[in-house]
């Protein structure tokens, strides 16, 4: 996903130099306070678990304790998939050269920084997760917007109000719900597949979470029970308390809160309407002004209300949202949610809840505290609860009576000198140019979707990957290096894994379909031998034996230790050109999408990964509906979205009637079925 993006080409610097000897105790230093971290969190887990033994059933954590750790791969194996995932990608000469690479590596300094990661698991509970948060998102030092946070849309088809401040009213009640329980450990533990346990750490840090900017390192604050948020509205910031009496506000006590701030008129103060461009740009500015101009007197107030928060809250003034009448809808929808204006999205918090004036509403996530699904998770709890438990009034209102007592939204107040202003413009025009760049194109596939591909006997993923790998070779003419996400969640701590999913049999397949002497059996049969290898793929990395986390947590030990290898840096500099990830759907299965099919989400997506690449995210809708998001650069005069989008569409058709024949005999042999039978109950 996004961070495909921050995965290429990172450097960072140890501070000890000189002598190996002060190199290696860093790294030492490093993997105890992984294992310090690593039971700091047990504890907090454990006192969850005593606090729910004590009256309530365990649910959340239940399986927490007995989650395996993640294994270590042998440095042969992953050496050997890399090498095979490489193989397709590079000629005879390039591929030898990197053979050689490969195994000069694996018999010369493998061994050692092997050792140290295996020290590391069994010290720490996952000898990648803390690696991966620091090294790929906190130390980057290039803007968070576009190139790490990504969104997620609202429900597709309908909006159940149309007023702005009820919809968000009731979605915010709903966001307090969902931590209250989250808080209590009462939400259902996760699972893969319905059965297999998965780890909720992520989940911890959904609320009351930011990231906060430092020179050389960003850190991410987590704090407790927070009782307020701030809302941004036409270049206001608002502090709004989320409390009266020792209860949560209610729907219509939150609407009457955001109504009085949408009819506010007060006018932005000097400096206040772009301030959030701090968060949008260079990371190493905003930490200087921070400390600056931020750290003391009522600027430091205003900031601390807003890095407090329970999350923070943006009333748009410009209508989003799909119309199937325009077909740039999406685009434009993802466009806001993505960097909005580049200064009316807090891209430093765990997520910015963004509600229209139209009543659609969507979130900007912050991707370093987690990963895609655990936000969807809580989107889906809100959007089912907004929908069928909380509900709206004939006129459209939340229900409830409307307490006119609650003190009003109290403004934040800055004082910003002039060096400080330039600081926000110069990082607000190198956001703008970003946004700018991204080119956005949002894609409903709807001739078919999981149920038709099913009957194809094929995996919808591995289907869709494949219609991908078509589409890429159709659009560019070359095969690329391809990311798709896999999550190792099942193992604890885990986060994800790299599919590399461009395979010696997915290119074999695609040349078939370009080559006019084939014939479709020979296509089909290649097709299922790709889908057999990505189905392989995709288990290896979510069982731990993945190639790219290894081959990470390797070189950021040989860092650590002065060790160069040629090797690990050839891998960990090559450019995903097409990043792919799939947004899970029906996560907690709240909502019966068969009885209710307007009540489907849109999905998601990220920016683009490559200068002159394509990011694709998709979801798979119930049995009939598959979106795309897809993002690249207008900079490039090599992609276009909207062009790669037909190229999907024509990619899907094209695979999909090589299952034509197949399809129509078990349509016949159903109906002669589904004939005999009734005539056995005329007998």
């Amino acid at each position: 996903m996004a961070e495909a993006h921050q995965a290429v080409g990172f450097q960072f610097t140890v501070r000890p130099d000189g002598v190996d000897v002060k190199l290696s105790q860093e790294v030492i230093k490093n993997i105890y306070l992984s294992g310090v971290t690593a039971w700091e969190k047990r504890a907090i887990q454990f006192k969850s678990l005593v606090k729910m033994f004590s009256g309530r059933r365990p649910l959340l954590y239940s399986f927490q304790a007995s989650l395996p750790r993640l294994p270590v791969p042998s440095v042969d194996d992953t050496i050997h998939r890399y090498l095979e995932s490489v193989r397709p990608l590079l000629d005879s000469e390039q591929y030898n050269q990197m053979e050689i690479l490969a195994t000069d590596f694996k018999n010369s300094k493998a061994a050692q920084l092997q050792r140290y990661l295996i020290l590391k698991s069994w010290w720490g509970t996952n000898y990648v997760s803390d690696w991966w948060e620091e090294y790929i998102y906190l130390r980057g030092r290039s803007p968070i917007m576009v190139n790490s946070n990504f969104y997620i849309m609202d429900l597709l088809y309908l909006t159940p109000t149309h007023r702005q401040a009820a919809r968000a009213g009731n979605v915010v009640h709903a966001m307090l719900k969902y931590r209250r329980k989250l808080e209590r450990g009462e939400l259902a533990p996760l699972r893969a597949l319905g059965t297999v346990p998965m780890c909720s750490t992520q989940m911890e840090r959904i609320f009351n979470t930011t990231r906060i900017p430092g020179i050389e390192t960003d850190t991410v604050q987590h704090l407790t029970d927070r009782k307020h948020l701030v809302v941004y509205h036409k270049g206001r910031f608002f502090q709004v308390w989320l409390y009266t009496g020792g209860r949560h506000l209610l729907p219509s006590e939150l609407e009457t809160q955001f109504q009085r701030i949408l009819n506010d008129t007060s006018e932005p103060q000097l400096a206040e309407l772009k301030l959030a461009a701090l968060t949008a740009g260079n990371r190493v500015p905003w930490a200087r002004a921070r400390v600056k101009y931020f750290s003391q007197g009522g600027n430091k107030v205003s900031l601390d209300a807003i890095e407090s928060a329970a999350f923070f809250l943006t009333l748009d003034d410009e209508p989003q949202g799909y119309d199937p009448a325009n077909t740039k809808s999406l685009d434009s929808y993802a466009k806001s949610l993505l960097h909005g204006k580049c200064y009316d999205r807090w891209f430093d918090k765990s997520f910015t809840l963004i509600s229209y004036p139209n009543g659609k509403m969507g979130v900007n996530a912050e991707h370093s505290w987690a990963d895609a699904p655990i936000v969807g998770h809580m989107w889906e709890y809100v959007l089912a609860t907004d929908c069928f438990h909380l509900g709206y009034t004939e006129e459209g209102h939340c229900k409830g009576d409307v307490n006119k007592g609650l003190p009003h939204p109290t403004r934040l107040q800055w004082q910003i000198p002039k060096e400080c202003q330039d600081v926000i413009e110069t990082s607000y025009l190198s956001a703008k140019q970003i946004a700018d760049d991204v080119d956005f194109h949002g894609y409903l596939f709807t001739e078919f979707g999981k149920g038709l591909i099913k009957k194809c006997r094929s995996s919808p993923d591995a289907f869709i990957q494949l219609a991908l790998q078509l589409a890429q070779f159709r659009d560019q003419g070359v095969f690329c290096l391809t990311y798709e996400s896999s999550m190792t969640r099942m193992f604890r701590d885990g986060r994800t894994e790299t599919v590399r999913s461009c395979t010696s049999e997915a290119v074999a397949f695609v040349r078939a379909m370009e080559d006019a002497g084939a014939t479709n059996a020979q296509r089909l049969a290649l097709f299922r031998k790709a889908a057999d290898k990505h189905q392989h793929m995709y288990r290896l990395a979510m069982t731990g034996s993945g190639i790219d986390r290894h081959l990470f947590c390797l070189y950021i030990v040989s860092k650590y230790l002065g060790v160069d290898s040629p090797f690990l840096k050839k891998v960990l500099s090559e450019p995903w050109k097409l990043s792919t990830s799939q947004t899970p759907q029906q996560q907690l299965n709240l909502v019966d999408i068969n009885k209710f099919p307007k009540y489907v989400g849109a999905g998601g997506g990220f920016g683009p990964v490559a200068d002159d690449g394509y990011g694709v995210s998709y979801i798979i809708v119930g049995e009939n509906l598959i979106t795309f998001h897809i993002s690249s650069k207008f900079s490039s005069p090599d992609t276009d979205s909207c062009q790669f989008g037909q190229h999907i569409r024509k990619a899907m058709l094209d695979i999909q009637a090589l299952f034509k024949p197949e399809n129509d005999k078990k349509t016949v042999e159903h109906t002669e079925h589904v004939q005999r039978e009734n005539g056995k109950k005329h007998i």
